[in-house]
């Protein structure tokens, strides 16, 4: 019996300094930043200890242990999974055409974000649909997994876990859970992803035994339309007026240390953060942990299996 392909599908990022500008045309739908913008995006990669490459090599980790999971589970030689980036090499588009080189006729397609979104998640699978059906491959879907007993429970020890890093500060911290902002008009399309957001967010709280806690967006986009709001700088600002000193944030639609994460919360929350008077904190991401990859695992087969 031939192999399951497994898509594992996520945004991309660029492999070294000199990819950067490509990658951002990319984003750009193919025109090239202007100078200011590349210097600003170059700028915080810079910012990053290590630069980009961290980044690609935690993706390729998480999918070695998805590989190793699923072997575990299924026995080996059942899946075979294939990388799939929205923005960088190797594309959506490759990661189907590699299956399909390998002779694999049937496939699941899985996105590293665990809220559905037809702006972000469903764009994901609908390339990757209209690629497998080039191929012949018949595709199962996995659109979201946001509740999964193991995903909540791996981040309840990390919200926990989290706390601890405040100190004598945690006494009446606030936990800010965040996730990526996305064009407002998602709210006019009934688009599940907030809603999600706020369930993954509650389930955390309920299991870590949270009282005081809110949600927040960040890291939106600069499009000259409205994003959703408020963003997590407008919120802390918020917050330091209210008086609270200390802040864990739980950026629950991310699943690993990237740029959204390195930059946008460590660096850029943080300081702004201080300067408020705020002790603020993050957990630490999910990256390869065999929790989530168990999380994965199940839907995977959940899906193949329908």
């Amino acid at each position: 019996m031939s192999a399951i392909g497994v898509l594992v599908m996520s945004y991309g990022t660029p492999e070294s300094l000199d990819g950067v500008e490509a990658y951002y045309t990319h984003i750009r739908h193919g025109h090239p930043p202007t100078p200011e913008q590349l210097e600003d995006l170059t700028s915080r990669y810079q910012a990053i200890v290590g630069g980009v490459f961290p980044l690609r090599e935690n993706t390729n980790r998480q999918v070695e242990a998805l590989q190793r999971t699923l072997d575990e589970r299924a026995g080996a030689g059942r899946y075979r999974c294939y990388q799939g980036l929205k923005h960088a090499a190797p594309f959506i588009e490759d990661g189907v055409a590699a299956m399909a080189a390998d002779g694999v006729k049937e496939a699941v397609a899985i996105v590293l974000t665990p809220q559905f979104s037809s702006m972000s998640v469903g764009g994901y699978l609908k390339r990757a649909r209209e690629e497998a059906r080039k191929h012949g491959i018949r595709l199962a879907e996995v659109e979201s997994y946001h509740l999964h007993p193991e995903l909540i429970d791996a981040l309840n020890k990390r919200v926990t876990n989290g706390l601890e890093k405040l100190g004598d500060d945690k006494e009446g911290a606030l936990v800010l859970f965040s996730a990526h902002s996305l064009p407002a008009k998602i709210v006019e399309m009934k688009d599940p992803y907030p809603e999600q957001l706020l369930e993954t967010s509650k389930a955390i709280a309920d299991a870590a035994g949270i009282g005081r806690w809110q949600f927040t967006w960040q890291s939106a986009g600069q499009t000259g339309t409205p994003w959703l709001g408020p963003d997590i700088l407008e919120t802390l600002d918020a917050l330091a007026r209210e008086g609270t000193k200390a802040v864990l944030v739980a950026p629950v639609g991310f699943v690993s240390d990237h740029l959204e994460v390195l930059y946008d919360l460590d660096i850029e929350a943080k300081k702004f953060a201080a300067e408020k008077g705020i002790h603020l904190e993050r957990i630490d991401m999910l990256n390869d942990d065999s929790q989530y990859m168990n999380a994965l695992t199940d839907s995977i087969a959940h899906a193949a299996n329908k």
